[in-house]
């Protein structure tokens, strides 16, 4: 489960050609849903490829044999540098959505100042950026405003940049087409504003990808500007009436003089997708996004999907669960990397810790917890988790909605509803951060752990270190709460391993 799949490849019929020798390429945002996906992409194309990421993890290296992972911060200057020694071509594609719409754009502009310095005092050959569509003269959302102003900022330096606009992008992980999906999938009635009637250019990932891929392999896409999308333009109402056919429901679509901030703080409570990044998308629903320049069509000529296809496309590779990289991989850009619980000064001050003796092989315990959240959901006492994500999704947290990526297979830095995998050691242990809105810090972990040669010691242990008053009153507000729910939770993780010990000693194929 921890051990990656093959990755899906876009770009083997790309009209473009690899460029022998064209040297390091950096790829910025790799841990995101993008950047998650050109990676393997230009390592199939036999480029040298070096990854900037938050948090460094074990599994990045699993899924990216031979490239190279530097973690840093895009905020600090020397960690840029540190990054671009030596290379030849850097991948801007990273954001900060998650803070709201208040708080992404003066970081986001922050960091593009960092960027564009870095890259001229190491002489950066080239900056390919995807930002996003929006008639520069209309009075855009804080998001497309944004995503124009990082543009202006990177072209300020001596670094050639290509800049890439895209509308909506659909494909398996994108935010976007959850939110579509979601909202389609889950209510019969469904209340647009009146920026519904707006039109939009929509435009498959795999298509995305092999647009970026192809700026870097044509020469004459150097220091210049287009706009991609598929071939259809449709309004945001059209495109979920195109869902709802796909997944065979039978939907009515009616328009309220509803605020967008309102109906996207509603959105976020029926989407996985959490308040902060809904609100931004959809504040964009006001502004037209079509190609005005095709001209890259011209340069590197395919054929795109359309948005039917790009949709039922999607919903394959969720029913396959092969999706490679979601929107929910990105780490918290909230200016400083979260300390690990290894980092912290000292032992958190809070521990719970509850254990259950079984003979169960350690592997089969392993993979049982390795299982939870998701549509599995915890395996005993779902009620209280999802109340606990609802409570957090009322103060505009994660909760509990943001699922897995997938069910199958768990990285270092995936998302499992409200927490996110800090530590993966096979076989061993699973150490989960929590992400919901807390007065301190908190961890859950699983181990397994031999007592003898016949009998292996399961344990969950919940870590806290509160901050201030409110947070000792928290832990102990909860703490009755414990034995009840991981006393449960042990017992039907050692059951569900018993249940599927024969599926995971099968040899690997």
């Amino acid at each position: 489960m921890p051990y990656p799949q093959r990755s899906i490849l876009f770009c083997e019929d790309l009209p473009t050609r690899p460029v022998a020798g064209k040297g390091l390429i950096l790829v910025t945002g790799a841990g995101g849903y993008i950047g998650g996906r050109i990676v393997p992409e230009l390592i199939a194309r036999g480029y040298r490829v070096r990854v900037l990421v938050r948090s460094h993890g074990e599994s990045y290296g699993l899924r990216w044999p031979g490239a190279e992972i530097v973690e840093g911060d895009a905020l600090s200057i020397e960690d840029l540098k540190r990054a671009m020694d030596q290379v030849n071509t850097a991948y801007y594609l990273m954001h900060s959505l998650l803070l709201g719409p208040k708080k992404f754009g003066n970081l986001d502009l922050t960091v593009a100042k960092n960027f564009r310095l870095a890259a001229g005092e190491k002489g950066v050959e080239r900056i390919i950026y995807l930002g996003g569509l929006g008639d520069k003269n209309d009075f855009l959302s804080a998001h497309l405003k944004s995503r124009l102003e990082v543009a202006r900022e990177l072209m300020k330096g001596p670094v050639a940049v290509t800049v890439i606009r895209a509308a909506v992008i659909i494909g398996s992980g994108s935010a976007a087409f959850e939110i579509i999906k979601n909202l389609v999938d889950r209510i019969p009635v469904i209340c647009l504003p009146v920026y519904a009637k707006t039109l939009c250019q929509p435009i498959g990932i795999r298509d995305v990808i092999k647009y970026l891929v192809g700026c870097l392999e044509h020469e004459n896409t150097r220091g210049r500007e287009f706009d991609i999308g598929g071939n259809e333009i449709l309004s945001y109402e059209n495109m979920m009436k195109v869902v709802a056919d796909i997944l065979g429901k039978r939907r009515w679509f009616t328009r309220l003089p509803l605020p967008l901030n309102t109906f996207s703080f509603l959105a976020s409570f029926i989407t996985p997708v959490p308040a902060a990044i809904t609100r931004s998308l959809l504040e964009g629903l006001g502004n037209e996004v079509v190609c005005r320049n095709e001209e890259i069509q011209a340069l590197i000529p395919f054929e795109t999907v359309p948005f039917r296809e790009a949709v039922k496309r999607a919903m394959k590779i969720e029913e396959e669960d092969t999706m490679q990289s979601r929107w929910s991989c990105a780490y918290p850009p909230n200016g400083n990397l979260v300390p690990r619980l290894h980092d912290l000064p000292r032992v958190p001050h809070y521990i719970s810790r509850h254990w259950i003796d079984s003979p169960k092989l350690d592997r089969s315990l392993f993979y049982a917890f390795c299982r939870i959240g998701g549509k599995e959901g915890w395996f005993h006492n779902n009620w209280m988790w999802y109340l606990r994500g609802e409570i957090d999704r009322l103060f505009l947290g994660v909760g509990m909605s943001r699922g897995r990526r997938s069910q199958s297979e768990l990285w270092e830095n995936d998302v499992i509803d409200f927490f996110r995998v800090e530590k993966i050691e096979p076989y061993r242990r699973l150490l989960l951060r929590a992400e919901m809105k807390l007065p301190g810090q908190a961890w859950l972990e699983f181990t397994v752990k031999a007592e003898n040669p016949h009998l292996n010691r399961l344990i969950v242990t919940a870590y806290f270190e509160p901050r201030g008053l409110w947070g000792d009153i928290y832990w102990y507000f909860f703490l009755p709460f414990h034995y009840l729910i991981f006393t449960r939770l042990i017992q039907a993780i050692e059951r569900q391993g018993r249940s599927r010990e024969r599926e995971y000693l099968m040899p690997r194929m």
